[in-house]
């Protein structure tokens, strides 16, 4: 019986992405071999709760709601995780995935929207990106840059261009408040008419959490 280690299942708002506001059950898994300095999850490294797919997708279903996410920790360490990602496709749930891009999103199904993490150097893990991933996505998914400062946004803005992002998929800067003003970050986009989504991490504006509950 195929199972994933769970750190935590609820239902809650979007706080990031191009979903965000909208109601989505969470799925968090456990573990991750990154250690990014600005982790706000590290909670979920380790410990957790194995749970066979079937109950997952049961609770899941508990909520009424559509939109599903898969996050981590790095949901992709998990090998069954691109399991419960198809069979929730099946029953026609919109599902997006959480990744840092460190692992290979090829065998991840076509129809889930991938969020990938390019991690950026405050990070202290930007080593660890597997740019082949960039060769994967599509309209749909989106490539995340969090930015702690004015190397990371000159950094995200070469990845940027390098690898014509914009023309392949959806991009959002973030801002690892309060380390980067988020209104100087705006600002640098409108300056720089970057055709990228700004994004502030709705939950912790509204319950002042990492989680988006």
């Amino acid at each position: 019986m195929s199972e994933l280690r769970i750190s935590e299942i609820f239902y809650s708002l979007q706080g990031e992405s191009n979903t965000v506001g909208l109601p989505t059950v969470f799925v968090r898994l456990t573990g991750c071999p990154l250690r990014c300095n600005y982790c706000d999850t590290s909670y979920a490294f380790s410990g957790g709760t194995k749970i066979p797919l079937e109950t997952i997708v049961s609770e899941i279903k508990k909520y009424n709601c559509n939109y599903v996410c898969i996050t981590g920790g790095e949901p992709l360490v998990q090998p069954a995780c691109e399991t419960l990602l198809t069979q929730l496709a099946d029953l026609n749930f919109n599902v997006s995935l959480e990744t840092s891009g460190a692992l290979d999103v090829s065998n991840v199904d076509a129809r889930i929207v991938k969020v990938v993490d390019l991690k950026t150097p405050s990070s202290g893990e930007m080593a660890k990106n597997r740019y082949e991933n960039i060769e994967f996505l599509t309209a749909q998914d989106q490539v995340k840059f969090v930015i702690a400062g004015d190397e990371d946004y000159d950094w995200s803005k070469k990845m940027v261009a390098e690898y014509g992002l914009t023309q392949r998929c959806q991009v959002l800067f973030s801002p690892v408040v309060p380390v980067q003003n988020p209104t100087e970050l705006a600002e640098k986009i409108l300056a720089d008419k970057l055709p990228i989504r700004f994004q502030i991490q709705l939950h912790k504006l509204l319950w002042q959490d990492a989680q988006g509950k």
